[in-house]
């Protein structure tokens, strides 16, 4: 996997998890990823904003010059996360478009600050993490 199709391929699989649905009993203490988030290794940052009522969607917004492939700026200013729905306090599951496969992926928002994120396609698993900005 090529470096560029790496920052896009984890990048979108760990937002791919977002969402808030109607929340499970036991889970009315649920912080919310709304807000804006970046990598903790800084090459992509992402606007997470609530969509069609209380899912949410993850925007890529930004990218650092070395990320700033073909590839990954056909996807800067686009939803790469739509209508994520909420697994329980503080965890989503879901999936994201990318390159017309779709990817399961989980995410544990661990404080109102950090976010861990993992997504698998096929047999190949990554893990991601995330700090508000």
């Amino acid at each position: 996997m090529t470096r560029a199709r790496h920052y896009a391929a984890t990048a979108f699989a760990a937002l791919a998890i977002l969402s808030i649905a109607p929340l499970p009993a036991g889970a009315a203490d649920t912080q919310s990823p709304v807000g804006r988030w970046q990598t903790t290794t800084g090459e992509s940052r992402y606007e997470v904003s609530y969509c069609g009522g209380t899912n949410l969607c993850a925007r890529l917004t930004w990218l650092r010059s070395d990320a700033r492939t073909p590839e990954n700026l056909d996807h800067l200013n686009t939803f790469v996360v739509k209508n994520a729905r909420q697994t329980g306090a503080n965890k989503w599951s879901g999936t994201v478009s990318y390159d017309g496969e779709e990817i399961p992926g989980r995410l544990i928002l661990i404080d109102d600050d950090s976010l861990m994120v993992r997504g698998c396609q096929v047999i190949f698993c990554q893990t991601m993490e995330f700090e508000r900005i």
